[in-house]
């Protein structure tokens, strides 16, 4: 395997830089299928809901698809929780850092906030506040973010539910990663 020359990143050289550049645009080129196996990876994560996590996102994604939403937000609704394994304390905001270069503002919004949204339904069983939301009323996503959450994200845990398999959605993660990360025709701000 060709490596580069250097051990401490100043000393590289063009040539250097040009061959991890190839190697990482090889890298990128796999990302939806590294997604679609970490997705896969959920149907093994947090018990003690009635269906698994993977099972969850894929209801999530179902139910979006099932209100006739665009790709990027079926995709989002699949993804939400990609990181229930790896920061189950930030879940939300791993998902929307990995779903930001390839989606308008909204959805990666929304995918940050979900988490703090959720909290309406149950913090208060908790003694916690289920409020903390309303600290975002006035934000021009805030409520896309609380219909994700009302009419998607919460309700999928129903085991009876018509849900589709992973192998229905793969297409779709492959199409929204394949695009131009940071494509100036989608919105980035906000």
């Amino acid at each position: 395997m060709k490596t580069v020359s250097f051990s401490a990143m100043i000393d590289g050289t063009q040539a250097d830089y040009q061959l991890l550049q190839a190697l990482e645009a090889e890298h990128v080129a796999g990302l939806s299928e590294r997604i679609l196996t970490a997705l896969e990876g959920l149907a093994h994560s947090l018990d003690g809901y009635k269906i698994d996590r993977l099972s969850h996102c894929l209801q999530t994604a179902s139910r979006a698809e099932d209100d006739g939403m665009d790709l990027e937000w079926i995709v989002a609704a699949l993804i939400h929780d990609l990181g229930d394994d790896l920061a189950p304390m930030n879940h939300s905001q791993y998902a929307a850092a990995v779903i930001r270069p390839y989606v308008r503002a909204e959805i990666t919004w929304v995918v940050e906030m979900h988490g703090l949204f959720q909290r309406v339904y149950f913090a208060h069983h908790l003694g916690e506040d289920p409020n903390e939301r309303e600290a975002y009323q006035n934000h021009p996503f805030y409520a896309a973010c609380v219909r994700f959450c009302k009419d998607w994200d919460q309700a999928s845990f129903n085991p009876d539910y018509p849900t589709r398999p992973l192998a229905y959605f793969a297409p779709m993660v492959r199409e929204i990663f394949s695009r131009q990360p940071f494509d100036p025709k989608i919105v980035h701000a906000g």
